[in-house]
């Protein structure tokens, strides 16, 4: 089992070495190479993903003007899925690709519910994650309401440093809701500073 999964996990909640035993048999490790697709519009999300290293991106298309929005990255130590599809068992409206190769663990649905039932200390660690996810949503909406563009730029690279060493420019900006171009310019103010 992947030690970073577990020390996230140990941050949270305490598991005797039955449970951890228990826990690993739950998970399968998966590489996915750059510009694979774990996730398509339209499909049932059917596992949930820790990524051990590499990164992804969640987007869909704007059926108004054909391009990707981008609605999250996820690197090493983070989670991707499309929560509301998982938990539901329902088509996703959006699609989770790699950008780079991308080593994930997953759990599939069914899995996942009974994992739950066999250690029930871990509600209490996806929960802690959910409401940390939850929280990173409602500041983004709230900073796409108030803040402008270079302020949004500047609170991303202040919060995810190390997406920004890993994800192109044109998709941050994507994500800021501004184009590549507009982004160049901030970028570029920001340097004669």
């Amino acid at each position: 089992m992947n030690k970073q999964l577990l020390e996230n996990i140990s941050k949270h909640i305490v598991l005797s070495s039955e449970e951890w035993n228990l826990f690993e048999t739950f998970w399968t490790e998966k590489t996915v190479a750059k510009g694979d697709f774990i996730l398509r519009n339209g499909e049932t999300c059917r596992t949930d993903n820790y990524i051990i290293s590499g990164a992804l991106k969640a987007f869909y298309i704007n059926s108004k003007n054909g391009r990707e929005e981008i609605l999250y990255f996820a690197i090493d130590d983070w989670w991707a899925s499309d929560i509301e599809s998982f938990q539901n068992q329902k088509p996703s409206i959006y699609n989770i690709q790699a950008l780079e190769k991308t080593t994930i663990l997953q759990i599939g649905h069914y899995s996942f519910k009974e994992m739950l039932e066999q250690i029930p200390k871990l509600e209490k660690y996806f929960r802690i994650i959910l409401e940390s996810y939850l929280g990173s949503l409602q500041k983004r909406i709230i900073q796409n309401n108030v803040y402008d563009a270079e302020q949004r730029y500047l609170e991303f690279i202040d919060r995810y440093p190390k997406i920004v060493d890993k994800v192109p420019q044109y998709l941050i900006a994507s994500y800021l809701g501004i184009s590549s171009e507009f982004l160049s310019r901030i970028r570029q103010k920001q340097k004669r500073y």
